[in-house]
C-alpha cells in the first residue's frame, strides 16, 4: 500500500500565519504539523508516500523531508496548481499510485490514542472497496457525516447536513483499493468547482464495498484548522510528553523502531539536533536496552 498527504490549499482560516507559508508546516507544539499524518503512514506500515502541495509551497517540503531516505523511506512530491477538491488527489497522484491500493491522508489531520494503530493496520488489509472512520462529535452540521449499521455497512453519507442521521464524523482519513484513480476520474466537480470525497465515498457505497471503523473515545482526533484549535492541539502534545517522556509522531524514532534505520543512523539524526530537547530525545532513544 502507499500514502499520499494532500497539503494544499490557501489555510484561510489561518490568517495571517498562512500568508507565505503553508499550513502544514506550522508547528503543533514542537514539531511541523506535517510530521503528524507523515508518522500515521509510518506507523501503519507505508513506505513509499507522495507528498501533494501548491508550487509555492512544494519546495519547502522538500527541504524539510528531502526524499525520505533519512528517515528509510520513498518521499515523493507534485504540484497542486490550484485546490479543486480533496478527490483530485488521486488524479494528481495517478502515476504514483499506478496498481497499488492507496491511504489518503489531510496534512492537517491530527490522530493520537490505544489502539490507533492496529485500527488503521487492519483498515490497510483491504482486499477490495474502500474503508473510512467515524468519529463521535457533538457538532456533525459541521462535517462529513456518516451513518452506518452493526456491521460496519454505510447506509449513507452526508456533507454538513442540516440534520444529521448520525453523530459520527469522517476524518481526513482515507483507504481505497486500486479501482480509486477510476472512480475519481468519472467524478464531476460540485456547486462550488471541487472533486469531492463524499462524491467518490458514495461511489464505493453505491457499488456496495464501502465499510467503516470507528475511532473509539481513546482515539482523539484534533481539528488544527483555526487558531484555537491549533493551540488546542500544541497543549494537547504538549501535556502528553511532558507527562509519558514519550514523543508523539517523532518520525526518526518511529523509523527506529520500525526497523527503517539503524542504531548509528539514529545517533547522527539525534546529532544534528544535539542542543535541542528534540535532539536529546533521539539520543536517550538509541541508548534504551
Amino acid at each position: 500500500m502507499k500514502g499520499i498527504i494532500l497539503s494544499g490549499g490557501f489555510g484561510t482560516r489561518l490568517y495571517p500565519m498562512t500568508k507565505v507559508i503553508s499550513k502544514q508546516l506550522l508547528p503543533i507544539y514542537d514539531k511541523p504539523m506535517i510530521y503528524y499524518p507523515l508518522s500515521v503512514l509510518m506507523l501503519i506500515g507505508i513506505r513509499e508516500i507522495l507528498i501533494i502541495s501548491s508550487p509555492q509551497h512544494i519546495e519547502l517540503y522538500e527541504k524539510l523531508l528531502g526524499n525520505g531516505s533519512r528517515i528509510g523511506i520513498e518521499i515523493s512530491y507534485v504540484v497542486q496548481e490550484y485546490p479543486k477538491g480533496i478527490a483530485e488527489a488521486f488524479l494528481i497522484g495517478e502515476n504514483f499510485i499506478k496498481d497499488n491500493r492507496v491511504c489518503l491522508i489531510l496534512g492537517d489531520n491530527v490522530f493520537y490514542g490505544q489502539g490507533l494503530v492496529q485500527i488503521l493496520r487492519d483498515a490497510s488489509q483491504l482486499n477490495e472497496g474502500a474503508v473510512i472512520f467515524g468519529y463521535y462529535v457533538n457538532n456533525p452540521k459541521q462535517f462529513g457525516v456518516v451513518e452506518f449499521d452493526d456491521r460496519g455497512n454505510v447506509l449513507s453519507i452526508e456533507e454538513k447536513p442540516e440534520k444529521p442521521k448520525s453523530n459520527y464524523a469522517i476524518p481526513g482519513l482515507y483507504f481505497y483499493d486500486q479501482t480509486v484513480v477510476e472512480f475519481a476520474r468519472n467524478l464531476k466537480p460540485s456547486e462550488r468547482g471541487e472533486l469531492e470525497i463524499t462524491d467518490l465515498n458514495k461511489e464505493y457505497l453505491k457499488a456496495g464495498k464501502l465499510k467503516v471503523k470507528i475511532l473509539g473515545r481513546g482515539i482523539a482526533w484534533l481539528d488544527t484548522g483555526t487558531p484555537e484549535g491549533l493551540l488546542e492541539a500544541s497543549n494537547f502534545i504538549s501535556a502528553i510528553q511532558k507527562r509519558q517522556g514519550l514523543y508523539v509522531a517523532c518520525i526518526e524514532e518511529i523509523a527506529y523502531r520500525q526497523g527503517y534505520i539503524s542504531k548509528n543512523q539514529l545517533l547522527k539524526l539525534a546529532n544534528e539536533m544535539k542542543n535541542t530537547d528534540y535532539g536529546k530525545y533521539l539520543s536517550k532513544i538509541a541508548y534504551e536496552i
